[in-house]
């Protein structure tokens, strides 16, 4: 006698013996009982969960005749009456099979609905079943939409698909729609133990649960597997050689990853991956089985009472993984089961799979937070700071917390002449001091210029700026540019304010000095610039001047004038081209300047301090800020601030045109 797999051999015959569908059997088990007995039937699924096998089971349950053929509709077949029997073999002449996939054109179709015509010839009823019905063609679900909605009362439709998203809705109106699960890991290695126990066949529970897992969620796949393990293992089934035949990685291979990583230790990480690459693993396996202790490991730290139930209780590797779940922070776990979900992704990118390993596991140690204690040892990964930091740019020493956030207001005081106000001995804070809950507005990293050597007191009922053990107090470097003869701003003063509840104050630059043009602080005023800046915006108003002239006017700088010849200076060449110096001696013309001709320096870009847009950029920052002073100003704006909690967003104020 030939030998039958086990997927056949232990294919379930009743209701009873199916594992996994107690939903399915339930409601089918039901209604059976009742006769309440619908005429179409949609089982969805993926592959190898037993669609095919609850079709069979249906069958037979409306056309077991009992052992003593006096039998009716049951909902457990007796399996000994000739229908059930013929059922089983496959020879039952009213139970039809329809392979979709092979059999997908509406000829196929209408000729199994011909057949609907004749009444049973042997059994209660007709059954059609149609295995992946999702393959059938349009023209064929047409086709059958009218006999599938008013059947005759002795024919029942049994669909089954494994996409049922491509069946159309015309047809899923017309069936009752059951969604059989993929299977846990656990009710497959229970039912594998039974199997093998009713084989003889001695089996590790090690290798039992590796082939559960394999299967992933496919009752067949599992059996289909644990035949090809019998034959690999000699008739028996041991942990080594069930991994050997799966390609499966060994769990140790995992632990000493995961350990090596939550103690940052990268060297151990990449002997190990070295390691698995001499032995020939499989990378994807090892991502994949990583997941799963991780998975185990994110459990047992967020419910540690969840220790000793489901799989741990029995897994040998229990205490390793309670002992990891100690030793790597919450976030890190929940980090590296990120990376290793979607680093098996990133593998078949890679020229080669063990480089793009490496650099998958390699990447938690660089998303370590900065001074993040290893759980369990005293080392800490410290975020680097640069040997060489960028011009202008210094730095700054790892911050202290401080007692609480303090932000700079705009406090108006009386006009008086002096340029800037020098440090002077400051009192404890006032009681007309107002907590603000925002975040610091953006700092700039510019010195401040340097304050002349006399010493300047502040002038009378002034308030002053307080200091704190924070830092060094914070002195707007607007107010020391100021010339002695213009009235001096409102002061800064810097307040202390409720903590507003944010993680970190972060500093942001304002949209009015970032990517606003050019750098107004390189405008040096010159006489010839005066006479330069009237003469462009002359022009411009009277738009005697467009396009790349009108822009030749304004980013050049005069330098020199002669009889009939005016040098400008420029810093691309590409303002000066064709005849764009001509163009602009016309439009002089009109202004009496007849007979001028245009000459063009080309400079290195900064060299030009004195031009009509550098005065128009310094004019919009003087605006800009003027316009920030009066609102953080205003005492309406610092009420909501202080009452409501209400912040200015940067970038948000803009001054009005001139």
């Amino acid at each position: 006698m030939s030998y039958v797999v086990l997927a056949r051999k232990y294919r379930p015959r009743t209701f009873a013996e199916m594992v996994g569908q107690e939903h399915v059997v339930q409601a089918l088990s039901n209604a059976l009982s009742s006769q309440r007995l619908h005429h179409a039937y949609l089982f969805t699924g993926t592959r190898g969960v037993g669609k095919t096998t609850v079709s069979r089971i249906l069958a037979k349950s409306l056309n077991c005749l009992g052992a003593d053929g006096q039998g009716g509709i049951t909902a457990e077949p007796c399996g000994v009456c000739q229908a059930c029997r013929d059922i089983d073999a496959g020879r039952f002449v009213d139970y039809t099979e329809l392979d979709a996939a092979s059999n997908r054109g509406v000829d196929e179709v209408q000729a199994l609905l011909e057949q609907a015509v004749y009444k049973p010839v042997q059994g209660r009823f007709k059954v059609f079943m149609i295995d992946e019905v999702h393959m059938l063609t349009n023209t064929a679900f047409n086709a059958m939409l009218k006999t599938l909605e008013e059947p005759p009362e002795y024919l029942k439709f049994v669909l089954a698909t494994t996409d049922p998203q491509k069946v159309p809705v015309t047809v899923l109106s017309r069936c009752l729609q059951f969604n059989l699960r993929p299977m846990a890991p656990e009710t497959v290695s229970e039912h594998l133990t039974r199997v093998l126990q009713a084989e003889g066949v001695p089996a590790d529970g090690q290798a039992l649960r590796l082939l559960a897992r394999a299967a992933r969620g496919s009752m067949r796949d599992a059996l289909s597997l644990t035949d090809q393990a019998i034959a690999f293992g000699g008739g028996q089934l041991q942990e080594a050689t069930v991994r050997q035949m799966l390609g499966a990685v060994d769990r140790g291979y995992v632990l000493r990853l995961i350990d090596a990583l939550a103690r940052g230790d990268g060297a151990a990480v990449v002997d190990t991956v070295d390691e698995l690459r001499l032995n020939g693993l499989n990378a994807a396996s090892l991502l994949e089985e990583m997941t799963g202790v991780l998975q185990r490991m994110a459990v047992l730290q967020a419910v540690p009472a969840r220790a000793a139930q489901g799989e741990a209780s029995t897994d040998p590797d229990e205490t390793e993984i309670a002992r990891l779940a100690l030793l790597q922070p919450a976030d890190e776990t929940q980090l590296l089961y990120s990376l290793c979900l979607h680093g098996r992704a990133e593998l078949g990118l890679a020229p080669d799979e063990y480089a793009a390993l490496t650099m998958v596991l390699l990447r938690l140690l660089a998303f370590k937070p900065a001074g993040a204690t290893v759980a369990g040892t005293s080392a800490a990964v410290e975020k680097k700071t640069p040997l060489n930091p960028p011009p202008g740019r210094e730095t700054a020493p790892a911050p202290v917390p401080a007692p609480a956030p303090r932000v700079a207001v705009a406090v108006p005081a009386p006009v008086v002449p002096a340029p800037a106000v020098a440090p002077v001995p400051r009192p404890e804070p006032r009681a007309e001091a107002v907590a603000v809950p925002t975040n610091p507005p953006a700092a700039e990293a510019r010195p401040v210029p340097p304050q002349p050597p006399a010493e300047r007191l502040p002038p009378p009922d002034m308030p002053e700026i307080e200091d704190y053990d924070d830092g060094p107090p914070w002195v707007d470097e607007d107010m020391a540019a100021v010339a002695p003869s213009a009235p001096v701003p409102p002061r800064v003063v810097a307040i202390p304010v409720r903590d507003p509840g944010l993680p970190s104050e972060r500093v942001e630059p304002r949209r009015s000095d970032v990517g606003a043009g050019p750098d107004p602080s390189r405008l040096v005023p010159t006489p010839e610039g005066d006479f330069w800046h009237d003469t462009v915006m002359r022009l411009v108003q009277a738009e005697a001047i467009t396009a790349l002239v009108r822009e030749l006017g304004l980013q050049s700088q005069l330098v020199a004038r002669s009889e009939g010849l005016w040098t400008l200076r420029i810093e691309r060449s590409s303002l000066a081209q064709g005849a764009t110096g001509n163009r602009l001696a016309a439009a002089l013309a009109t202004l009496g300047h007849e007979g001028v001709k245009i000459a063009t320096d080309v400079v290195a870009p900064g060299q030009v301090t004195d031009s009509p847009a550098l005065r128009l950029a310094a004019e919009a920052r003087r605006r800009q800020r003027e316009a920030e002073n009066l609102i953080l100003a205003d005492p309406f704006v610092q009420a909501m601030m202080r009452d409501f909690g209400g912040t200015i967003v940067p970038g948000s104020l803009k001054a009005d045109a001139a």
